[in-house]
């Protein structure tokens, strides 16, 4: 008995190198480029052993190897990444609008959805503005500080609230406490609405809005983001419908029949 549960129980070698594997291709996304010895090192395995993983996803064109300078990401993530985008309804539905809303803006407009308590941003499309925003396609960015990601938790009971804005960790200086925040998301839910008032990037403000799926249930955000010169009080308030206005028209698309879910 005591044999078959070990065998249950223990992680076939196959899984193991597959999990090693990913998590080597995890560590290169966030290194850029990295040489093998601190390869090896970020993974808590022997040089040889890291050479092979290497070698065989270099094989498969998942990494890309350049000598003297390490490993980065390979050619075969941008195929697979493409056709993953492509294979995805609401990037596909949404960019018409997106691009419409871009038109109109001349700002930097942001597609996303909420991932493991972090918005995870599916498509970007960067503003006639001579400003950059760091954002970009598959950046996880925190819910407090950003409009995309206060935007996807509208829905969610205060309690869930205060438990995201602590699990983020302590605030910079001037950012709101907790009871502001959540106060503004009070007024963000009854409205529809969320802002990013220079909370996630110096000098950076932004408007955004949910966009409802076929249940009710908030399915992704929208947000469009400018410097804060062009971007006051004033000019924030009068993009307020017309974010709204495309997040809706989104999740018509999606099969909305216009009602909220009941909190």
């Amino acid at each position: 008995m005591a044999a078959d549960e070990n065998a249950t129980t223990k992680t076939p070698s196959g899984s193991q190198t597959l999990f090693r594997g990913l998590d080597l291709l995890d560590v290169v996304a966030e290194s850029g480029t990295i040489a093998l010895p601190a390869l090896a090192k970020q993974l808590g395995l022997t040089r040889s052993t890291t050479h092979r993983l290497a070698t065989a996803l270099v094989e498969r064109r998942l990494l890309s190897q350049a000598p003297r300078e390490g490993y980065s990401l390979g050619s075969k993530l941008l195929e697979l990444g493409y056709l993953a985008s492509q294979q995805m309804d609401l990037p596909r539905i949404a960019r018409p609008h997106l691009e419409k809303l871009w038109e109109n803006t001349e700002d930097t407009v942001h597609l996303g959805v909420l991932d493991d308590e972090r918005a995870l941003y599916l498509d970007k499309l960067t503003g006639r503005r001579r400003i950059n925003i760091s954002s970009r396609v598959g950046d996880r960015q925190p819910i407090r500080s950003t409009g995309l990601g206060k935007a996807l938790v509208l829905d969610d009971t205060e309690d869930r609230w205060r438990a995201l804005y602590r699990s983020e960790g302590p605030t910079h200086p001037g950012a709101p406490d907790e009871k502001q925040w959540i106060d503004w998301m009070r007024d963000y839910s009854k409205r529809g609405i969320a802002f990013d008032l220079e909370e996630n990037e110096d000098r950076i403000r932004c408007v955004a809005a949910p966009i409802r799926g076929a249940s009710g249930q908030i399915v992704g955000a929208i947000s469009v983001s400018g410097a804060a010169q062009y971007m006051d009080d004033e000019r924030m308030k009068t993009l307020v419908d017309d974010v709204r206005d495309t997040a809706n028209a989104i999740g018509r698309d999606l099969g909305w029949n216009g009602k909220r879910l009941a909190r």
